[in-house]
């Protein structure tokens, strides 16, 4: 399962939780990173730039979808904007966007630390950038939950249901 979304959307904290539920594994973007590059993605950006932590998030995607499933990935949510890998991100398994309102995802996200674009350009250009991202995270999207309202949760919750139909409709077609 392929977690999606804007940073502060909850990809960490419902990967985790849907581990528990699951217990399938949850590997997030900034862990891939910092296994693979030995640094933060902070620590990328700030010493070589963004074309490498592009780079650099591209081979977390790599990484991730190549572990063995059942697995949950959360993917970094500058991913999307590269064509190859929304098709990558379109063949690698069920895909789960967690959408939030620009509103939401700059009250969640101006206060975290490690959030390196937020920390250089900005609340409006997080609010921007979500809304230029929409119909690509749309275009992947196997199922969509909104994270604006409820808690954690019950997005995991709307995930585990929306498994055991897909499992269930497996069995019924292979009976």
């Amino acid at each position: 399962m392929i977690l999606i979304g804007m940073m502060g959307s909850g990809k960490t904290t419902i990967g985790r939780l849907l581990s528990e539920a699951t217990g399938w594994p949850y590997v997030d973007n900034d862990e891939l990173v910092q296994r693979s590059h030995g640094r933060t993605s902070r620590e990328i950006l700030a010493t070589d730039g963004e074309p490498m932590l592009r780079a650099a998030e591209a081979g977390a995607l790599a990484l991730g979808l190549e572990l063995v499933p059942p697995i949950i990935v959360g993917v970094a949510a500058g991913a999307i904007l590269d064509p190859a890998h929304r098709q990558v991100l379109d063949a690698g398994g069920l895909v789960v966007w967690l959408r939030a309102d620009a509103a939401t995802l700059v009250a969640r996200a101006m206060d975290a630390t490690h959030r390196p674009f937020v920390d250089t350009r900005g609340g409006d250009w997080l609010a921007d950038a979500a809304i230029e991202r929409e119909p690509l995270y749309t275009s992947v999207a196997d199922l969509v939950v909104n994270t604006d309202a409820g808690t954690p949760d019950d997005a995991v919750e709307k995930i585990r249901v929306h498994l055991e139909t897909v499992s269930a409709c497996r069995d019924a077609a292979a009976s």
